[in-house]
């Protein structure tokens, strides 16, 4: 069971997480809504957004979807406002919110 990480829960023992607690497959992040950290929330002013996308890569947790070559709202289920995608925004369609 050790490698099917699907099967691993907050309920699993410590007997059943992976050795080293090493990860045996990907995109498990998905299931986990990690936006609850949040303190502070991006918002986009689109008047302001040029659609450069440059903030798309920066984003270390993928929060940014695009679609058909256009940036979408962000994903604020897994943003954890880190306002690096503010900072990068050179045209300062970006700003971060206090809260979520």
């Amino acid at each position: 069971m050790a490698t099917d990480i699907s099967k691993i829960t907050e309920k699993s023992s410590w007997k059943d997480i992976t050795m080293g607690n090493q990860i045996y497959g990907a995109g498990t992040s998905k299931a986990f809504m990690t936006g609850e950290w949040r303190t502070q929330t991006p918002v986009l002013d689109e008047s302001k957004c040029t659609q450069c996308l440059l903030c798309t890569p920066a984003c270390p947790d993928s929060c940014i979807p695009v679609e058909d070559q256009k940036r979408k709202d962000f994903d604020l289920d897994h943003c954890k406002g880190c306002g690096i995608c503010a900072e990068v925004c050179p045209f300062k369609a970006i700003t971060m919110r206090e809260g979520q």
